[in-house]
Formats: C-alpha cells, sequence, structure tokens
C-alpha cells in the first residue's frame, strides 16, 4: 500500500481482468510550452470553481439524468461501494465532462484505464488521482500545488480541461488526442484501450 493508500496490485488485477494494460505502463502528459493565450484560457477554466450540481430546464433532461446516474451507479457499485462518494463522483463526471465539451463515456472509459476509479492512484512517472494528471500542471495553468490533483473535483476538471485541449490540438480526433493525453502520440494501444473501456459506461442517456 501507498503512503496515499494506493494498492497498485489491486489496480493491476482489476485492470488484467478487463484486458487493459497495467496501470502505470502507460505514459504521461508531455509537458509542452503553451502560448500565453492558451495557459490564460486553461487558467481560466480552471479557475472557474463552480459547483458541479447540475441544473435542468426540462424535465426530460432531468429525468434522462437521473437514469443515467441510476444505471452508471448501479455499473460502479463494486468499484465504489460508498453510495454517496459513488453519486458524488459521477455527478462531477457528468458536470465537468458536459462543461468542457467532452463524451461522458469517453470521460469515464479513460478513467477506468488511468486510475481503476481509484482517487489515490499515482503512476511510475508520477500522474495523479483519478484522470491520472502529471504534476506540471498545477505549475502551468492551477495553484502550483501538486497536491490538489488528489482532489476529486479538481482533478476530474484538469483531466476533462487538458483532454478538450489536446482534442482542440488535434481537430476533433480523438484517437491522436488521446494519444497525446497518454503521451504516446501515434501509438494505437492507448487510445483503443480507451476505447475499449468506453463502451462499459454506454448509456441511451449518456
Amino acid at each position: 500500500m501507498s503512503p496515499v493508500g494506493w494498492s497498485r496490485r489491486d489496480a493491476l488485477a482489476g485492470l488484467a481482468a478487463l484486458g487493459l494494460p497495467s496501470l502505470g505502463q502507460a505514459g504521461g502528459q508531455i509537458e509542452e510550452p503553451l502560448a500565453d493565450s492558451v495557459r490564460s484560457a486553461l487558467s481560466a477554466a480552471i479557475a472557474n470553481d463552480a459547483p458541479p450540481v447540475p441544473e435542468f430546464t426540462d424535465l426530460n433532461k432531468r429525468l434522462a439524468y437521473l437514469r443515467w446516474l441510476g444505471a452508471m451507479g448501479d455499473r460502479l457499485k463494486k468499484r465504489k461501494p460508498d453510495f454517496q462518494t459513488r453519486v458524488e463522483f459521477l455527478q462531477t463526471v457528468w458536470y465537468e465532462s458536459r462543461r468542457a465539451g467532452l463524451d461522458t463515456t469517453m470521460v469515464l472509459g479513460l478513467i477506468q484505464v488511468e486510475s481503476a476509479f481509484r482517487k489515490f492512484a499515482i503512476s511510475r512517472v508520477g500522474a495523479r488521482g483519478y484522470m491520472q494528471i502529471m504534476p506540471f500542471w498545477a505549475r502551468l495553468i492551477g495553484n502550483g500545488d501538486p497536491g490538489s490533483l488528489f482532489h476529486m473535483q479538481t482533478n476530474i476538471r484538469f483531466g476533462c480541461v487538458i483532454l478538450r485541449h489536446y482534442l482542440d490540438r488535434e481537430r476533433g480526433d480523438t484517437f491522436l488526442a488521446l494519444g497525446r493525453y497518454n503521451g504516446s502520440r501515434g501509438r494505437a494501444e492507448y487510445p483503443n484501450a480507451v476505447y475499449a473501456a468506453q463502451k462499459n459506461w454506454v448509456h441511451p442517456d449518456a
């Protein structure tokens, strides 16, 4: 057990059972120079600390969200047995993925591959949390404290904002954007693993 409470053996076993690459075998985002305008835009996206509380003006949309929440909660129960923790996690993923204009099923698939849904996961290259954020991002666009990357909403917000940034750079090409997120751009293993994991979270109301 690591100092932050992450059991690498459990994560490896979980990923192996799903036929996915082992946690820590993947790379991490590569630090690249950012234009001032890009850094400012990313910083602003991170700094907006609105709580992840879905708001609906349409009853049907609210009912669709509740159906999705219930279905995903059932699928996630073994990984997150505590009901409140599970709901807060899914609510945050739903909110932050839509805030960034991302496919929620892809974000869940990425989290499954990156951390096996473990809040305190740390990779061999130092990536942290659910979405395995490299610490340099806290310096570039955050508050400078890499420890904040273990906060659920902060980690998921960083991950969604970074993935959105890579999608924009790759003109919407998810294969290349996922590879850039993982630091393995151009190789198929990581994007294919996320695509495979994504299928576990497909739902009509997603």
